[in-house]
């Protein structure tokens, strides 16, 4: 007798990831379907005194208020 075994994908959205530079490379990498993305540049926002992080998928990130990561536009 067999048994088949299905698991339920754990998805986490980019919120939900801790709010530091290894946990945001380890999200990215995981959603590019495992091939490593890296940070290419960072430099902190005159705008807000915000680091944003430049990151090799070709989007910015950045840490809201409340410690959560978001696109930067």
């Amino acid at each position: 007798m067999s048994h088949a075994f299905v698991k339920e994908e754990d998805e986490q959205w980019l919120h939900d990831v801790a709010p530091t530079l290894n946990a945001l490379i380890n999200y990215l990498t995981k959603e590019n379907n495992g091939i490593r993305v890296y940070e290419k540049s960072s430099h902190v926002n005159p705008a807000d005194g915000k680091q944003v992080h430049e990151m090799s998928n070709g989007m910015s990130y950045s840490i809201d208020k409340d410690s959560r990561w978001y696109i930067v536009d």
